[in-house]
């Protein structure tokens, strides 16, 4: 559910991308009202979205974020003139509210580290599904970061070798987890989703959330991206 602003009022997003089909196919997608989202995809997105501005080069981009003052940026990360990376960087810490997420059409280890350092909130390629692509809108909205289960597997990988110096001694992600939480640790960090992890253990949506909360406290980590790349520094195998 989105929890980033008031639910009677529609989030307000800014599309960046240099292709104008693509930028109106999302228009479309997101003029559709919340109800019928929720009935069809089975996301809560609250009172719906606003397309609030758009843009197909950098420079552009950086004129209507700042003019419109969105919640979130849906980003080409090749966008002409200047790269959606440099976008932010340009924007700075004035926007440090602004939720991005990257739709992208393949993903560079380089570009899973610079979404890092950026601390951009979500990453979904463009052949996702639609179902997939509300579900890490609101995820990223509700306060939290989304990385699809392949790209989670291609960010550890990519990480392992810079942080192997600083894996423990034990090898394991121990702080007092039950086997429960060890095995949705394990979920995460192959980048499962909370509905996923929820129907591979027989419970509740709900119940996921609250193993979660308890894992975060335990771990000293404060959503998932953060829980895997922890788990990874410290050896913890994904769960196939």
């Amino acid at each position: 559910m989105i929890g980033h602003q008031s639910s009677s009022n529609p989030v307000r997003v800014v599309l960046g991308d240099d292709h104008s089909i693509f930028r109106a196919s999302l228009r479309h997608l997101l003029s559709v009202p919340a109800p019928v989202l929720k009935s069809v995809y089975g996301v809560d997105v609250g009172a719906g979205f606003r397309v609030v501005g758009e843009a197909g080069t950098g420079d552009e981009l950086i004129e209507v974020v700042r003019s419109a003052n969105p919640d979130l940026l849906l980003l080409e990360p090749g966008m002409p003139h200047l790269s959606g990376f440099e976008i932010l960087r340009e924007l700075g810490p004035e926007h440090a509210h602004l939720r991005t997420i990257v739709l992208a059409k393949a993903v560079s280890q380089s570009q899973l580290l610079s979404a890092v350092q950026f601390g951009i909130h979500g990453i979904i390629l463009k052949d996702a599904t639609t179902e997939l692509l509300f579900e890490a809108i609101s995820c990223v909205m509700a306060g939290q970061y989304w990385l699809g289960q392949t790209l989670v597997t291609h960010l550890v990988e990519t990480m392992r070798p810079l942080i192997v110096s600083a894996k423990s001694t034990s090898g394991k992600l121990a702080f007092g987890l039950t086997a429960r939480e060890r095995e949705v640790v394990g979920m995460v960090v192959a980048g499962y989703s909370n509905k996923e992890i929820a129907q591979r253990c027989g419970v509740s949506e709900e119940t996921i959330k609250h193993h979660l909360t308890r894992i975060f406290a335990k771990a000293g980590t404060s959503n998932r991206l953060e829980l895997s790349m922890k788990a990874a520094q410290q050896g913890f195998e994904a769960t196939a």
